[in-house]
């Protein structure tokens, strides 16, 4: 591979650019939130045009944000996010179509607030995907057209879209995302991917998609780590266990908390919240050395095994750009201060940077 780097400056450390040190291996990406995508975050967005080639709406393609009420389309800021991507050449993946979470309440209810038939669900699903979907034909590059949908003991997630219609709202997401746009690779998204039992669960149901003659390119796996989970043996079979199945196996939402978790609390269920406690919040003014240290070794370990198995992994996207975007600083307890991410909260690359490039050119 090339070991040629342009060396820029970020802040006042000149870094190599981190798309270009992995560019004969996977994309890296990033997920953009309204500021940036309006272009109010200007520094930040240096950074994304720097060191990322693929970009991820944070927000504002989930349903909620663009379908507030029915028929009603709210596309300004979905426009933008897509205009940028295009702009500055970049892989532009569209998140997310099916999600339980951040759904608005209509999609499920009649006028008199029950629930709506089967048959009305999926109209609306169908309307909802051909509309999204449809207006970006040829533009957004791939969709994650259903998150979440398998809890972590490997069954699935009882949500109104699984109570309403049943386990055939997947396929019926992935055979409307196909007709809207033949081209676009469609993938399925989750978190906790590396647990065994959810392994399994993801694994039958691709399965049965397959069986079904239906299109899906990819799984997304969200890197929601830890420092101590998940084990990274146990990453790398799921890994293995989702490339057999001949798609590509994507990186989706990599953020690394430091932070205690309450109750062993390690998937990301965005519904979880608990109450602030002091001793939950134990870095409020910065990391010691010696957690920076660690941050950046566990970091370096998954980038020496996403680059083991660059062959199988198509992208690697690090959900926000700076620690100060990261969601992980509210969830599950809100106002901690959390160091997730490989920029500071001025934007400038932490040492674990250096670190994952120095990977690249071995």
């Amino acid at each position: 591979m090339s070991t040629a780097f342009k060396v820029v400056t970020i802040g006042k450390s000149p870094v190599p650019s981190l798309k270009e040190a992995f560019s004969d291996q996977f994309h890296i990406g990033t997920a953009l939130n309204a500021f940036q995508i309006i272009g109010r975050d200007t520094a930040a967005m240096k950074v994304v045009k720097r060191h990322f080639n693929a970009i991820v709406a944070e927000n504002c393609m989930k349903s909620g944000r663009i379908q507030p009420k029915e028929g009603e389309f709210d596309f300004k800021l979905a426009d933008q996010f897509v205009e940028f991507g295009e702009k500055n050449d970049m892989l532009i993946n569209g998140h997310t179509l099916i999600w339980h979470s951040q759904a608005p309440q209509w999609f499920f209810t009649d006028k008199e607030g029950k629930d709506v038939s089967r048959e009305v669900l999926i109209q609306r699903m169908k309307d909802h995907i051909y509309k999204l979907v449809g207006r970006y034909k040829g533009r957004v590059h791939t969709w994650d057209v259903v998150n979440e949908a398998v809890l972590d003991d490997g069954s699935y997630r009882k949500s109104k879209f699984y109570e309403i219609i049943g386990e055939e709202f997947i396929s019926l997401a992935f055979q409307f995302a196909h007709e809207a746009d033949p081209e676009a690779e469609l993938y399925y998204n989750d978190y906790s991917m590396a647990i065994p039992e959810k392994r399994a669960g993801v694994v039958a149901m691709v399965k049965k998609l397959q069986e079904k003659g239906l299109k899906i390119d990819g799984i997304g796996m969200q890197g929601h780590i830890g420092m101590d989970y998940p084990a990274i043996e146990e990453f790398e079979q799921s890994i293995l266990a989702y490339s057999q199945l001949g798609v590509q196996v994507m990186i989706t939402e990599l953020d690394l908390t430091v932070l205690p978790s309450p109750w062993n609390q390690t998937g990301a269920n965005v519904s979880d919240n608990y109450e602030y406690d002091k001793k939950m919040n134990p870095y409020p003014h910065g990391l010691p050395q010696e957690v920076e240290k660690t941050f950046t070794e566990r970091y370096t370990d998954f980038f020496k095994l996403f680059v083991k198995h660059q062959d199988k992994i198509s992208r690697v996207t690090f959900w926000g750009i700076n620690d100060g975007h990261s969601w992980r600083n509210n969830w599950p307890i809100r106002g901690r201060t959390d160091y997730p991410l490989l920029f500071d909260r001025d934007n400038n690359p932490k040492p674990v940077v250096d670190s994952i490039i120095k990977i690249a050119k071995q």
